[in-house]
């Protein structure tokens, strides 16, 4: 599998910035990913994860253009159809993309309309896209409810009838009804409780096999992204710390955070449980300019190298690690 649908090179997002005014302070930018790259291959689910401020959410609206980043490349390759930079391209381009390119939210709630029937709410796209009414419209929307588990009568309620785990199935149909190739699930299933994520997983799944989806699947929970993603990317503070395929990832973590998250996950049985380290206790300002590693003011291993020069990317047991000292820890 070494089709890539998705090449991200450089990619960088910056917020905020100025020099101040006559009745203004200058204002410090913030930098919420920091020259990012990576490849998607068709039909995989590539995961990103990390804590809450790494920028992950920031990078997927970047790739489908929710936001417009600061410099880089997001080349899209659908299968029929030109190579895209949607890093530039224009918007009248964008609307024609942006069929193959969807989106599932974390909210499930907060991200339908609660004044708006299921029929409209999943068929909306359908209706500007395809220009779809009345029965062909009922058609499709019914088809798609059945796909992710619902009966074909719901298309006739309000979102405000259903569980959190069903409006998440209604997020999902939406995001198919255009027939994407490429879907960015943003914390899919982190609201939603321990046995309804389990279940969306595996829909996602047989979704992917079905549809020849190709998933970048942004989280924070370690067991949901070994459940479901074939390679992972562990982002700290904008940058991709270690990327690997999961396997590996799980079984040799080489970047000091990637231990320290796998760490972090409890243990059910308190004799297997291991003592967290290296990540640190106190919460890191994200906006402080760093200019050795990011990770260093956290790191136990870190030397004045680390604080003073940032580390190169190296190649070690088949991960691609951001640290001057991976492999010698």
């Amino acid at each position: 599998m070494t089709d890539s649908i998705l090449e991200v090179r450089d990619l960088t997002m910056s917020f905020g910035g100025n020099k101040g005014g006559w009745l203004s302070k200058p204002a410090k930018g913030f930098v919420a990913v920091d020259a990012v790259s990576f490849d998607v291959r068709r039909g995989e689910t590539f995961g990103i994860v990390g804590e809450s401020g790494s920028g992950k959410t920031t990078l997927g609206r970047c790739i489908l253009r929710v936001l417009d980043p600061s410099d880089g490349s997001i080349r899209f390759r659908p299968q029929s159809g030109q190579e895209v930079d949607l890093a530039d391209a224009p918007i009248e381009q964008l609307r024609q993309v942006w069929r193959k390119l969807r989106m599932i939210f974390q909210d499930p709630q907060a991200s339908l309309n609660p004044r708006l029937r299921v029929i409209d709410i999943v068929g909306q796209a359908l209706q500007k896209s395809e220009g779809l009414r009345g029965k062909a419209l009922a058609e499709r929307v019914g088809t798609l409810l059945e796909n992710v588990g619902l009966r074909h009568e719901f298309m006739h309620r309000y979102p405000n009838a259903f569980s959190g785990g069903q409006r998440q199935r209604l997020g999902i149909a939406r995001a198919l009804s255009t027939h994407p190739e490429l879907v960015v699930a943003d914390e899919a299933v982190s609201a939603l409780d321990v046995s309804i994520q389990a279940q969306t997983l595996n829909l996602l799944q047989d979704l992917q096999q079905e549809f020849s989806l190709t998933f970048v699947f942004i989280a924070h929970d370690l067991a949901v992204v070994e459940h479901i993603c074939d390679r992972v990317a562990v982002m700290y503070r904008g940058q991709f710390v270690e990327v690997a395929d999961t396997a590996t990832l799980f079984r040799a973590p080489q970047h000091p955070y990637t231990r320290a998250l796998l760490q972090a996950v409890p243990v059910a049985d308190p004799r297997q449980r291991r003592r967290k380290a290296g990540a640190g206790a106190e919460p890191v300002d994200v906006t402080a300019s760093t200019t050795g590693c990011r990770f260093a003011p956290r790191c136990p291993h870190a030397t004045d190298l680390c604080r003073a020069t940032r580390p190169p990317v190296r190649n070690i047991g088949g991960a691609d690690v951001l640290c001057h000292f991976a492999g010698e820890i």
